[in-house]
């Protein structure tokens, strides 16, 4: 047995998988080296995940074939509105469905790029410039059931090719008329929801429909955003004014408390709250470049509202104590953030849903549930302020966190991504009367006849503003995270049912 044992040799080592030689230089260096995020890390917590991929190599055609289909499906969603997760999510699951390996996806503000390798020498690049966008959730529907098709098995690379282009041509769902009645309604909800009456809600309708009369009429200027929205609301704002002149006078009954409403709900109409959600879930999710961008066009757009509201107000101001009116100027510091009937504030919350979903440009079958997730959460926010006493902001996250875990669910089991239920839903959350206070306290300190706060009540009223603001976002996003386990369950119901 010993001689045996001589003859045999020393027993040799087992064989180490490559796998395992990373793992134990991991561990001798302290971490994992940076190397190319594999697309199942990629897809993790997107509606594509568990979709079906192919797992051989694809051949140099079909690499470019793939890439081609995912920069341009990836352009098209930019386009229309989506953030940067949802457009990497939907990249790399057309680029997986493909068969590609070695995928190096980078997005920024304006950009998408997409690199993979065929071969240890060649690659192959594709890249896309977006220079414009403008909300379009029909058209990030029918892209969300192209992907979960191409991934399914449903549809080849050639046939998902010509469905995009057929995407790309179709006409939006509403038309621009259809647009611009939904966004004056929804400011009339607004004003309802806080606390209007009927008679102010049309109002508010009429203020609305003359401001866009006048951003058509500078449209052909092509203005930046930052000086739209300072002359939107600046009309606004000195249109609700001229309203309150006429009541105060007794022709109409509107009051100081209708002139408040009037501009809270069109400072919701011009929030960009989409912009805002997709700042900061790009900035959570990792895409730091990408959400300072968008976090700067924000802070830049929404600079531009507060200084067209805060000058009509110290115009109007000043003019009524120039003129010496037989009335003064309207108060509001008086008013709490909810003044309305519970049922006027649900109704209000459908409205603002219905009529979110249509600007957002959605599909029709889309509408009613976006309303009634608005009417949700805006349940969850009514019961938490007045029933329990809840700060604004913290009743707002958490109602914003029950809609977004809500939201994927239902948008899922329709065919659809999260945010194109979540977003129009959140509109009904937004601090239109707290911003127009703050605006308030610090344009009217010298006006001692209204009795206005000091300039550091009203900075701390519009940093409670930016505070709702802030937890909005991440409270939908955190919702939508929280419901991701459910996705695939959600997607067996849904293939079950079509079937």
């Amino acid at each position: 047995m010993v001689a045996d044992r001589h003859f045999l040799g020393p027993t040799a080592a087992p064989a180490v998988s490559e796998k395992d030689r990373r793992r134990r230089a991991w561990r001798l260096e302290g971490g994992p080296p940076t190397e190319p995020m594999p697309l199942v890390d990629l897809l993790r917590r997107t509606p594509y995940r568990n979709a079906r991929v192919a797992i051989e190599a694809a051949e140099e055609a079909r690499v470019r074939e793939a890439l081609d289909l995912a920069v341009r499906l990836g352009e098209l969603m930019l386009r229309c509105g989506a953030g940067a997760p949802q457009v990497e999510g939907s990249v790399a699951a057309v680029c997986a469905a493909a068969g590609l390996n070695d995928v190096e996806i980078d997005i920024t503000l304006q950009s998408l790029l997409v690199h993979a390798h065929v071969d240890a020498v060649h690659a192959v690049t594709e890249l896309r410039v977006v220079r414009s966008s403008r909300h379009d959730y029909a058209r990030l529907v029918a892209v969300h059931e192209l992907v979960d098709a191409l991934v399914s098995g449903h549809v080849e690379l050639p046939e998902a090719a010509e469905q995009l282009r057929d995407i790309k041509r179709v006409r939006r769902i509403w038309p621009d008329w259809a647009v611009t009645a939904a966004t004056s309604v929804l400011a009339a909800a607004v004003a309802v929801m806080i606390g209007s009456t009927l008679f102010t809600a049309g109002v508010t309708v009429l203020v609305v429909l003359a401001v866009s009369a006048v951003e058509r009429a500078v449209h052909p200027m092509h203005l930046p955003d930052f000086y739209s929205n300072a002359v939107s609301a600046f009309v606004a704002t000195s249109l609700a004014w001229a309203a309150y002149a006429l009541g105060a006078q007794g022709w109409i009954p509107l009051g100081g408390r209708d002139f408040a409403f009037i501009v809270a709900g069109g400072i919701v109409a011009l929030l960009p709250g989409r912009t805002m959600a997709s700042a900061v879930e790009d900035v959570i999710s990792g895409y730091a470049v990408t959400g300072a961008g968008r976090l700067l066009a924000v802070t830049v757009s929404l600079t531009g509202l507060i200084i067209g509201v805060a000058v009509a107000l110290g115009a109007t101001i000043k003019l009524t104590d120039a003129l010496s009116f037989s009335f003064i100027s309207p108060s509001v510091l008086d008013l709490r953030m909810s003044q309305a009937e519970w049922w006027a504030a649900l109704l209000g919350a459908f409205i603002v849903g219905a009529s979110g979903a249509v600007t957002m440009q959605t599909r029709h079958r889309l509408v009613l549930p976006t309303a009634l997730l608005a009417v949700a959460a805006s349940g969850v926010y009514a019961v938490l302020t007045r029933l329990f006493d809840v700060g604004a902001v913290t009743a707002t996250g958490l109602a914003a966190v029950a809609l977004g875990l809500v939201g994927r669910l239902v948008a899922l089991r329709l065919g659809a991504p999260a945010m194109v239920v979540v977003v129009p839903a959140s509109f009904g959350l937004l601090p239109g009367l707290t911003i127009f206070r703050g605006l308030y306290e610090l344009v009217g300190q010298n006006a001692t006849e209204i009795g206005t706060l000091s300039f550091q009540a009203g900075v701390a009223t519009l940093l409670g503003a930016a505070g709702v603001l802030l937890a909005i976002a991440t409270g939908a996003i955190l919702g939508e995270i929280i419901a991701s386990p459910w996705d695939r369950r959600v997607a067996r119901v849904r293939r079950r049912v079509r079937v």
